[in-house]
């Protein structure tokens, strides 16, 4: 089939991969954000499915809308017959919908119908869940609402953060995507719409969000601290200054909520419940280093807090 691939971040890469080494389908053009502004230069880059696409000599579209008509136009021109659909970040307007024969198809990570919308996967991680996986589903206008051609599952590994969760899911979600298609080109996959019972959903987490507030349980900031794992990263405040942190883990003691004690091979946090000891931390304009590295350069004070 003729495929017009949508996607943006790293996480699309797999299934575009897929695609572009399939003998029975030919990907005409890649629909992706436009190029943004990164680093401290602020300089223009692609995004990782643009440059992935100009490798290959590939199309490729950056529509600020997915509505504009000059987009439209071109999509139309193309004529193709799918358009497989993995994290590309923008809204697609029933007009844009109508374009390929066969619909557009998008490449969720949840086990639909819970955990729809931004952050399925952080999501999964937060809330505790044992088990989560990844959905193809025919995108309507109702959001990640289409019904569902096919699942696979992954089990949630005690230690997982998102970024580790969703390498896995990338990788196992494009084999998915890949026989959904291919199913859809034969007729041998059905789309069965999602029940009404069980629907959750996953919204985007803002850098407040991701603050860890040591009131909490230790087992409610473990799971927050992986859940924002690699984004947009767990943080905390100390001496009036904020302070990045990586995933924490859980251990016996007991201390006052947000007090420091600095042991020779790991440094403790008290919460709500047990202590937890720090991972990596990165202090305001320096490198990210193991939390007994920072405390010993920063000469934590007996009974200093982080807040």
């Amino acid at each position: 089939m003729r495929l017009v691939f949508a996607g943006t971040p790293e996480v699309a890469l797999p299934s575009l991969r897929a695609f572009i080494s399939s003998s029975r389908h030919e990907v005409v053009a890649v629909v992706t954000r436009p190029d943004a502004p990164s680093g401290r230069g602020r300089r223009l880059e692609r995004s990782p499915v643009a440059a992935l696409a100009d490798e290959h000599g590939i199309e490729v579209l950056t529509p600020a809308k997915a509505g504009e008509p000059e987009f439209l136009d071109r999509l139309k021109a193309l004529e193709p017959d799918l358009c497989p659909v993995v994290a590309y970040g923008n809204l697609l307007p029933q007009r844009t919908l109508d374009v390929p024969k066969h619909g557009w198809v998008n490449l969720h990570f949840s086990v639909l119908p819970a955990w729809r919308g931004a952050a399925p996967v952080q999501a999964a991680v937060r809330n505790g869940d044992d088990v989560t996986g990844a959905s193809t589903f025919r995108i309507v206008k109702e959001l990640d609402a289409g019904p569902v051609f096919g699942v696979v599952t992954e089990t949630v590994r005690p230690r997982d953060t998102s970024g580790d969760l969703l390498e896995r899911l990338a990788s196992s979600g494009a084999s998915l995507l890949l026989s959904t298609v291919d199913g859809i080109e034969d007729g041998t996959v059905r789309a069965v719409e999602q029940p009404a019972d069980g629907v959750t959903y996953a919204a985007k987490i803002a850098v407040e969000d991701a603050r860890l507030d040591f009131s909490l349980s230790a087992v409610v900031l473990d799971r927050l601290a992986r859940a924002v794992t690699p984004e947009p990263g767990a943080w905390a405040t100390f001496r009036g200054e904020r302070l990045k942190l990586g995933p924490v883990t859980p251990v016996d003691g007991d201390l006052p909520p947000g007090e420091i004690v600095v042991e020779r091979k790991r440094v403790l946090v008290g919460t709500a419940t047990s202590a937890v000891a720090l991972g990596e931390v990165q202090a305001q304009g320096k490198k990210r280093m193991a939390a007994t590295d920072w405390a010993r350069g920063t000469r934590i004070e007996a009974g200093e807090r982080i807040s």
